[in-house]
C-alpha cells in the first residue's frame, strides 16, 4: 500500500515523537539508528498491506500493535543498555541498565538499592583506607561503649575520646574490604542483568 499525504504525515509524526523519546535514554547516534530501524519495520508492514485496504484503519492498527512512541522508546532503551551492560561489564552501562529496570520492575528496584548499598559500602572502606595516613588519630576502630571497652566500630571520628585502635592495619582492612565489596557488587549486578536478559529472550519476562 502506498500512503497518501495524510498517511505520511501520521507516520512522520509518530516517528518524530519516537526519535525524541529515544534521545532521552540513548546517545544521539544510537537513537537515530534505532529510529531508522523502527521506521524500516513500519514501512515494511505498510508495504505488505493490500492497496484496497482502508489506509487509516490499517495504519492505525500497525502503529497500535507497535505501541505508543514513548513506550517503544523505553523498551528499546532498556534492551540496548541491558545488552551493553552484560556484554561489556562496564560500570556506567551497568548502572544505567539497573536503574532503567528499577523504573519498570520490582526486581530492578530492589537490585538498584542493593547495587547502591554495595558500591557505597565499598567506597566507604576505601575512603577509610585513604584517610588513615592523613588523619591517623581520627580513623580506626573506636569503642562505642566508652574508653576501656572493646573496639566495635570502624570509621571516622572528628573528635575521638581516645586514640583509635588498629594502627596501620586499618589501611589494609579498608583496602581489602573496599575492593572486595566493589568486586562482589559488580559481579552480582552483572549476573543479575544476564539473568534478566536471558529470561526476556525466552519470553518469561515482559520487555516493557
Amino acid at each position: 500500500m502506498i500512503l497518501s499525504e495524510s498517511g505520511e504525515s501520521r507516520v512522520r509524526g509518530y516517528l518524530f515523537v519516537l526519535e525524541r523519546s529515544l534521545n532521552l535514554g540513548l546517545p544521539r547516534e544510537v537513537a537515530q539508528d534505532a529510529a531508522r530501524e523502527i521506521e524500516s519495520h513500519v514501512r515494511e508492514r505498510i508495504a505488505a498491506v493490500s492497496a484496497s485496504s482502508d489506509e487509516r484503519g490499517a495504519l492505525e492498527q500497525i502503529l497500535a500493535e507497535l505501541g505508543p512512541p514513548l513506550r517503544v522508546a523505553q523498551a528499546y532503551s532498556t534492551e540496548r543498555t541491558l545488552d551493553e551492560a552484560v556484554i561489556t561489564g562496564r560500570f556506567l552501562p551497568m548502572v544505567r541498565a539497573v536503574f532503567n529496570l528499577a523504573a519498570t520492575t520490582v526486581g530492578g528496584f530492589f537490585a538498584a538499592i542493593l547495587l547502591f548499598v554495595g558500591y557505597m559500602a565499598g567506597a566507604s572502606f576505601l575512603l577509610i583506607a585513604a584517610l588513615k595516613p592523613i588523619f591517623p588519630n581520627n580513623v580506626g576502630f573506636f569503642s562505642v561503649n566508652g574508653p576501656g571497652s572493646l573496639p566495635t566500630s570502624l570509621g571516622i571520628h572528628p573528635y575521638p575520646a581516645s586514640p583509635p585502635a588498629g594502627g596501620n592495619w586499618v589501611i589494609l582492612i579498608g583496602l581489602i574490604c573496599g575492593l572486595g565489596l566493589l568486586v562482589l557488587t559488580h559481579r552480582g549486578a552483572r549476573k543479575f542483568l544476564a539473568w534478566i536478559r536471558e529470561r526476556r529472550s525466552r519470553g518469561i519476562l515482559p520487555h516493557a
